[in-house]
């Protein structure tokens, strides 16, 4: 995996946190709904700029996370 086109990182956008897409949707944040116990649909429906493959790819990034690798993350644009 080279990469995730849907995650990026935005000095100048949500204190650089890794955001989906260079929206204002920290990552973490949609992580954290899922901990708690919200479907894909509950999040999406909660933050509708949000695509269902937002979600999978903010899984992923958590999953690749923490396997300790290094990914690339686009800037912004």
């Amino acid at each position: 995996m080279a990469g995730l086109a849907r995650i990026t990182v935005d000095p100048h956008v949500c204190g650089g946190q890794p955001c989906v897409r260079g929206l204002r949707i920290p990552v973490a944040l949609v992580l954290k709904h899922l901990a708690a116990g919200k479907t894909s649909a509950q999040v999406i429906d909660e933050f509708p700029e949000l695509e269902s493959d937002d979600v999978l790819e903010c899984l992923r990034y958590a999953a690749w996370l923490a396997s300790g690798r290094s990914i690339d993350t686009p800037s912004a644009a």
